[in-house]
């Protein structure tokens, strides 16, 4: 926490920014809630599919990848992941080279249900991108 001596400068203009930032945020995650529970998902499991789904590099997700992603614990993750299993979502496959790892990859549903979600993602990006590069480029200054 800064110092009560050493208050930053900050504009009003700089909070507008930050409230409308914020602000935007908020709508495309409401935007996301209403998408996932529509497809009949909670929110956390689209954000696990998509995790899965948009990992970054070419190896295949581990639970303990998903937990970091979605910035929870490992055993919340593992609860996660036995949902996502018993919904016909995801499947488990011990790694081959160490047992102890346990491997996630997406179902032919999963993926469909994702492609729908994700599409609808892109496009209520693609509605407010304006607004966020505005605020992120400080055009207004």
């Amino acid at each position: 926490m800064p110092s009560q001596n050493a208050r930053p400068a900050i504009s009003q203009a700089d909070y507008q920014r930050l409230s409308e930032f914020r602000y935007l945020i908020r709508r495309f995650l409401e935007f996301s809630q209403i998408q996932a529970n529509e497809a009949g998902l909670t929110p956390r499991q689209h954000q696990a599919l998509l995790a899965i789904k948009g990992f970054p590099g070419a190896g295949p997700v581990t639970v303990g990848d998903l937990a970091e992603r979605l910035r929870i614990r490992h055993h919340s993750a593992v609860e996660l992941v036995d949902r996502l299993c018993e919904a016909g979502l995801v499947t488990r496959d011990q790694d081959k080279d160490d047992h102890r790892r346990v491997l996630l990859r997406l179902t032919e549903r999963a993926d469909d249900c994702l492609a729908e979600l994700s599409a609808a993602h892109l496009d209520e990006l693609g509605r407010i991108e304006p607004m966020l590069m505005r605020l992120l480029s400080r055009q207004d200054r």
